[in-house]
């Protein structure tokens, strides 16, 4: 099972540019490996998508390829303008979706 974390300040002033980090334990098995008993290929299994949203409006995206490594670590920055909530969703080649809020509060 896939295990989000997210790092956001708990307050910003308003305007300010923040750094979020995020984490999720996954596997991030590529379909290149193959199991040692049966030599066949292990399905491929990864987060292909993640999204950052702020109050509603996405101000983050990015598709991930099989290349990255297990428990993908994403950094970025963003303006916020006013106190609100941040919701991150990841999601993997099964359909899975994996969530995680967070919310800031703008002096």
């Amino acid at each position: 099972m896939a295990r989000p974390r997210v790092k956001v300040p708990k307050s910003a002033s308003k305007d300010e540019v923040i750094t979020i980090k995020t984490l999720i334990s996954h596997k991030m098995e590529s379909g290149q490996r193959k199991d040692k008993k049966t030599g066949e290929k292990i399905p491929r299994k990864i987060i292909n998508k993640f999204t950052a949203k702020f109050n509603g409006t996405q101000v983050f995206a990015v598709d991930i390829e099989p290349a990255v490594s297990a428990n993908p670590f994403l950094q970025f920055t963003v303006k916020v303008p006013e106190s609100g909530e941040f919701e991150f969703t990841w999601l993997d080649d099964d359909g899975k979706t994996y969530s995680a809020k967070k919310k800031i509060t703008v002096n």
